[in-house]
This record gives structure tokens, C-alpha cells and sequence, in this order.
């Protein structure tokens, strides 16, 4: 039997679209679209289905329906009796690698993303706040270009996502990171990308956040995960339940240590690294960390096949 690992994108790879062929196809599908509108009470299928893109974008909004998406995925391939024997997700992703791991009800987790989305807007003035992919820089250099800009500054600014080599993500004041981007060019990064981002997600700025959020998961069913998840704080197999409340509320404020994640994946030598939701994000990260990876990125019936067909082959 092939052993493989499921990741999950995260706030980004949201589209106007997504999902339509795997709901025309699958009826399972159809009824998880369903249940999420009734559980948000309110027409999310229908906004990811046709938009407006500016509405779908926004953090409450994108949240559940990139959960819902995945989560819909997972879904289809459990029918084809595929499950996977480790999990990890991108930022927002860990809540689908958590309902993938019988931590959460996904109708739970709907709701919870979607408070979690509601609470990141709030927790910092809308345009006040920034993100920037920092490409072909050593951590190290990064960090300390980020401590003399904070100085400068007097204003956060923090390493947001380790997501491969030579991709970095920095969160903080729309000051700070702006003033990163002339910098950090001028000190040899290759290139400094401003990110379509509606907060300073991953830093210090998101605290406030994280102490309402703790609430929230006290009203929430949680259990003990029933396989190996890989947290984004840690890097590290989180099972405990109690340990995940603590972890996904740290989440919130630090440091997404996805290229680390891939790598201890990599010394457990999966068959392959599965990306399971819209877009193929995660699938190029994973490729620049090991080029040699067995990977797959499932988004609609055709990707679904592919990949059913190759896991169910004879080795």
C-alpha cells in the first residue's frame, strides 16, 4: 500500500470558480456546499462559484471557502477509500489537515475559520498592515536587514512564512514592510513582492486576535488527532488536543515554518506529497525544496482520477 502525506493551501489561492467541476461531478460534493450554507447561514457556494473576486477575497470569506474546498476534496478521495497517513496545511490550511486528522467536524471548523477571518480584520487597521515575499536572501541576511529596519522604523517586522529556499515572507506596518522592499533590494535580494493581503498576518500585530480567538476554540468540539499532524509553529507531529488549541492560537502571530514541515516529510519518505485544493501553490514550494518529490495537486475530477489511478496501481 502507498503511503502518502496531504497538505493544504492556505488564504491566497482562493478563485472565483473553484469547486464547480467537482460539484458537477460528485454528489457528495453538492451536499457539503449545501451544508456549508446552511451551517455559515449564509450563500458561500454561490460566492465562490461566481464571485464578486473582492467579496470572495476578503479574510472572512476566503477562509471557510478555501476550508470547504479542500475539505471537499479530501472528502471525494475518502469515497475512493484513499486517507492519507500524515497531514499538514499552510496557514489557514492547518484547519483542513485538522479536520483530514479527526481533530474537528468540518462543519465546526467552518464556523471557527470564518470567526477567525472576522478576527484577523479586526485586529488591525484595514491597509495598515502589510506582507511581502522576499526572494533569493538567506535567512539569516533577512533577519538582520528586518532587526535594523524595526529599529529604524520603530515599527514590527517579522519573518511571516519560511515557505523554501529563497522565499521568504515578511508581516508588519505598512511603513515598515515598504520601507523593507527599497532595502532589501538595494542589499541584494533578488526580488521584493508587496502581497495582496488585506492584514499584517503572522506577526506580533495579530495578538490581539489570538487572545479572542483562545474564546472561540473553548466553544469548539476538539479531539485528539487520529494521525500524524504537522503544526506550522513547531514544525514538529502534534496530537494532543490540548497542545493544538495552544498551537493554532500561536499560529496566529508567528512564524508558518512550511519549508521545515516539507523536510521532516521528506525523511519519512511518503510515496508523495499531496496537495489537496485549489491551485498548485504548495506543489511548486514542495518541487523547490526537493525537485525529486512524487508530488500531486487535486482541485477537480480530472486531478482526481489521475491520482486515484496511480495510488491504486500495483507498486
Amino acid at each position: 500500500m502507498k503511503r502518502v502525506a496531504f497538505i493544504y493551501p492556505g488564504q491566497g489561492s482562493q478563485q472565483v470558480g473553484m469547486g464547480k467541476e467537482l460539484l458537477e461531478t460528485y454528489s457528495l460534493v453538492k451536499a457539503l456546499f449545501d451544508q456549508a450554507d446552511q451551517a455559515l447561514q449564509t450563500p458561500l457556494s454561490e460566492l465562490m462559484l461566481q464571485g464578486p473576486e473582492e467579496q470572495l477575497t476578503e479574510t472572512r470569506n476566503a477562509q471557510p471557502a478555501l476550508l470547504l474546498m479542500s475539505t471537499a476534496v479530501t472528502k471525494v478521495l475518502a469515497d475512493q477509500n484513499i486517507v492519507p497517513d500524515a497531514v499538514a496545511g499552510h496557514s489557514l490550511g492547518e484547519y483542513s489537515a485538522l479536520v483530514a486528522a479527526g481533530v474537528f467536524e468540518w462543519t465546526d471548523a467552518l464556523q471557527l475559520v470564518q470567526k477567525r477571518g472576522e478576527l484577523m480584520e479586526q485586529a488591525y487597521p484595514a491597509g495598515a498592515g502589510a506582507m511581502a515575499a522576499v526572494l533569493g536572501m538567506e535567512q539569516h541576511v533577512l533577519e538582520q536587514h528586518l532587526q535594523k529596519i524595526t529599529e529604524e522604523t520603530n515599527e514590527p517586522l517579522e519573518i511571516a512564512n519560511l515557505n523554501c529556499p529563497g522565499q521568504i515572507v515578511i508581516s508588519g506596518t505598512k511603513l515598515s514592510v515598504e520601507t523593507a522592499a527599497e532595502t532589501l533590494k538595494e542589499a541584494g535580494a533578488k526580488r521584493v513582492i508587496l502581497l495582496n493581503v488585506s492584514g499584517p498576518f503572522h506577526s506580533s500585530l495579530m495578538k490581539k486576535a489570538a487572545d479572542e480567538f483562545t474564546n472561540q476554540l473553548e466553544n469548539v468540539n476538539i479531539s485528539d488527532a487520529q494521525l500524524p499532524f504537522y503544526a506550522n509553529v513547531t514544525a514538529n507531529i502534534a496530537q494532543d488536543k490540548e497542545e493544538i488549541k495552544q498551537l493554532l492560537v500561536k499560529q496566529l502571530y508567528s512564524t508558518v515554518r512550511f519549508q521545515e514541515i516539507i523536510e521532516q516529510l521528506l525523511t519519512e519518505q511518503y510515496d508523495a506529497i499531496v496537495e489537496l485544493g485549489n491551485g498548485k501553490v504548495l506543489t511548486g514550494l514542495v518541487k523547490k525544496i526537493n525537485r525529486r518529490t512524487k508530488t500531486f495537486s487535486i482541485q477537480d475530477p480530472a486531478s482526481v482520477q489521475a491520482f486515484v489511478e496511480w495510488y491504486k496501481e500495483e507498486s
